[in-house]
C-alpha cells in the first residue's frame, strides 16, 4: 500500500456509514451491486466499479470526496479515485 496520495490528509478522523443495508443509491432505485465502498469524507456507501451503476465513483466525482474504503467484511484497504492508487 502507498501513502503517496495527498488526499488522505484532508480526511476526517471518523465517519459514520450512511447505511449498512447496501449501496444507498442502488437501494433507492431498486438496482443491484457487486461490492460496496464507503466514502471516507462523509460516510456515503456506494457500489464499486464492477457494479452496473458505479455509485461510489460517481459520488467521489460529484462530491469531490476522492478516498473510499472497502465496505466488505474482512477487507481493509483504501483507494483514491483521483490518484488511482491504494492509500
Amino acid at each position: 500500500m502507498s501513502e503517496t496520495c495527498a488526499h488522505v490528509v484532508t480526511l476526517p478522523t471518523d465517519v459514520t456509514p450512511s447505511t449498512t443495508a447496501g449501496c444507498e443509491d442502488c437501494l433507492r432505485i431498486g438496482s443491484r451491486w457487486v461490492h460496496l465502498r464507503e466514502c471516507l469524507s462523509c460516510g456515503h456507501v456506494g457500489c464499486c466499479d464492477s457494479s452496473p451503476n458505479r455509485h461510489a465513483r460517481a459520488h467521489a466525482g460529484t462530491a469531490d470526496h476522492p478516498v473510499v474504503r472497502s465496505f466488505e467484511p474482512g477487507e481493509d484497504w483504501r483507494w483514491c479515485f483521483v490518484d488511482e492508487t491504494f492509500v
